[in-house]
């Protein structure tokens, strides 16, 4: 199991999967992207009952990695659609992975991180932790992760979110439902397999039944909604105002919008 991006270790039927990039702040590459796909594809396929994910060093994952940024302005349409179909086949490999999963949130996770570490069955986070839906500030459209947020905490909530773009922190995202437990930092990883030693002890079939039967609930109206988010994610990208946000962003300036 070699990876450059992430590290995988099995013990004792859990699976620890943590982003392996902190220079970068666990940033969100294309290779990372790749290399979450294959791991995933790998714990399913072990003898591992439960998956934790984290991140190396003091991030969970800082959103979309900056020369990645650079890349996108220029791509073209069928690119661009191709960009959002694997984003969003890692976002649902995720959510309907079919073993019970848990994020172990060791600091801040931002946009697409965000989106990762609030997908799993149970997510942990330090006191210091942040989130935040971040594109509408730099010219994306949240598109795909609206379609899983407003699943979990509803459309109220889910606008305030995505539409405000703010960062918020970890006694918020629990006061809302997006998190099971604020842990201390030195406590994390300990807590994340506790829950899943727990989670072990059930019956490894009920276990698989039940996340099939929630994956199962609404995969019709998923896959309808997820249509709609591919088209909107890719299209926002054709736009001098994703151009702005970027070119903005990378250059630390106050975005200059033309609502075109």
């Amino acid at each position: 199991m070699n990876y450059q991006t992430l590290q995988l270790d099995l013990e004792h039927g859990i699976a620890t999967l943590t982003l392996n990039r902190p220079d970068k702040r666990n940033a969100i590459s294309y290779e990372l992207i790749a290399e979450l796909l294959r791991a995933l594809d790998d714990v399913r396929n072990s003898p591992a009952r439960v998956l934790i994910l984290t991140g190396a060093g003091n991030a969970f994952c800082s959103g979309m990695d900056l020369e990645n940024l650079k890349s996108l302005i220029g791509r073209s349409p069928e690119q661009n659609m191709e960009d959002t179909r694997t984003m969003l086949s890692l976002f649902r490999s995720l959510y309907e992975f079919p073993k019970a999963t848990i994020a172990a949130v060791n600091g801040a996770a931002i946009a697409g991180g965000t989106g990762l570490a609030l997908l799993c069955d149970f997510t942990l986070a330090v006191p210091e932790a942040k989130f935040g839906y971040t594109e509408v500030r730099i010219g994306f459209v949240p598109a795909i992760v609206a379609t899983f947020l407003l699943r979990q905490v509803g459309e109220k909530i889910a606008r305030d979110l995505l539409l405000t773009g703010r960062i918020f922190d970890a006694e918020e995202a629990l006061r809302i439902g997006l998190l099971t437990q604020i842990v201390p930092q030195e406590r994390l990883m300990d807590r994340a397999r506790e829950l899943a030693a727990h989670l072990i002890e059930g019956s490894p079939l009920s276990l698989a039944f039940t996340k099939r039967l929630l994956t199962e609930h609404g995969r019709a109206e998923l896959d309808a909604q997820v249509e709609t988010a591919i088209r909107e994610n890719a299209g926002i990208r054709a736009t001098a105002d994703f151009r702005e946000g970027i070119t903005s962003f990378l250059e630390k300036r106050k975005p200059n919008w033309t609502g075109r």
